[in-house]
C-alpha cells in the first residue's frame, strides 16, 4: 500500500511514534481518534511508503563509556561524485562516526564522532581518518555539552503553527 498525501490522523501517528518508539498500537489508535485495526493497517502503510524508515533505541553513551564527541569538519582533495562517493562508503566503515553530512560551503563533511576518550579519538583521527584517499584537511570541534537533542523533524499536527512540541 502506498500513501503518499498525510492527513491529520497519520501525522498524530508519526508525532506520536517519533516522541516514544515504544507506544502500543492501542495507545496510537486512542491519541488518533481510531481504533487499534486501522491504525495497525496506518502504521503499516507509513512503514512501507517510507515515512517511517526504523525504530531505534536511543543509547546514554556517557554511562556506555563514550564521554568525548567530537564535530569533524573535513574537506577533500577531489570534489567528484565517485570521490565524494569513495568516502561517503569510507565512513560507513567506523563505528565511532555516528552521523555525517555533506557540505556545502568551506568544507565537504561533518561528522560526528564518539570517542570513549580522547586518546582514543586521536588515535582515529592519525590512524584512520586522515589516513583516508583524498581527505586534505581535518578541522575539529570538541562538543563540550548537549542542550537539545531531538531525533526526525518537527510533525505539524492540526492546530500547531510548525513549531515544536
Amino acid at each position: 500500500m502506498q500513501r503518499v498525501k498525510l492527513d491529520d490522523i497519520d501525522r498524530r501517528i508519526l508525532h506520536d511514534l517519533q516522541e516514544n518508539g515504544r507506544t502500543t498500537n492501542v495507545e496510537l489508535a486512542k491519541n488518533a481518534g481510531i481504533s487499534a485495526p486501522p491504525c495497525l493497517r496506518r502504521v503499516r502503510a507509513l512503514e512501507e511508503s517510507g515515512f517511517i524508515e526504523g525504530y531505534h533505541a536511543q543509547l546514554n553513551s556517557e554511562s556506555l563509556g563514550f564521554k568525548v564527541t567530537v564535530f569533524a569538519m573535513v574537506g577533500l582533495h577531489s570534489q567528484a561524485e565517485p570521490d565524494l562517493n569513495a568516502f561517503e562508503e569510507k565512513v560507513r566503515e567506523w563505528p565511532m562516526v555516528r552521523e555525517c553530512y555533506m557540505l556545502a560551503g568551506d568544507s565537504d563533511f561533518i561528522l560526528k564522532v564518539v570517542a570513549k576518550d580522547w586518546d582514543s579519538y586521536q588515535q582515529f583521527l592519525t590512524h584512520e581518518l586522515t589516513a583516508a584517499p583524498n581527505v586534505e584537511h581535518v578541522k575539529t570541534s570538541l562538543g563540550i555539552r548537549v542542550s537539545k537533542h531531538l531525533p526526525g523533524v518537527p510533525v505539524e499536527l492540526e492546530g500547531q503553527d510548525g513549531g515544536e512540541r
